[in-house]
């Protein structure tokens, strides 16, 4: 017997449909995580990215649950001396809803040199509203948080 090795023609890659307000910051993001990885195939192989495609979709109204919307912070740092800048997630959701799942999804990715494609083929979106209808997107129902 011989052990299958997957081969970068051998890819397909499918367009998949998450609601963010189904759901609460963390759920949404493993789940956009696992596809964009393409954990859930069986022909998974940790060197070559065989991920499909996400689409998330109400961003600005993803549910934050505990006291993260005023306790959790981000941190950035321009690399100067007393440049550390931070921001609460609350602010971050009002400002910029869509950096806030992608800050999300990118910290559970691996951390090597295919990280920046994979998380290229994360598409975010504030409202209800896509523009990849041509794709055919199937939907990804998720369990329901409740805040």
């Amino acid at each position: 017997m011989n052990t299958y090795s997957l081969k970068p023609k051998d890819i397909t890659r499918k367009w998949y449909v998450l609601d963010a307000s189904k759901g609460s910051l963390g759920r949404v993001s493993t789940k956009a995580a696992r596809l964009i990885i393409g954990k859930d195939k069986p022909s998974t192989s940790p060197h070559i990215d065989n991920g499909d495609y996400v689409i998330v979709i109400n961003s600005a109204s993803v549910i934050i649950t505990g006291n993260k919307d005023k306790g959790k912070v981000y941190y950035r740092h321009s690399g100067f001396p007393g440049g550390i800048k931070n921001t609460s997630l609350s602010d971050l959701k009002q400002a910029n809803p869509n950096e806030l799942i992608k800050h999300a999804v990118r910290g559970m990715l691996p951390d090597n040199k295919l990280r920046n494609n994979r998380l290229s083929r994360l598409k975010i979106y504030a409202g209800s509203e896509h523009e990849h209808q041509a794709q055919k997107p199937e939907e990804i129902v998720l369990d329901e948080v409740r805040a």
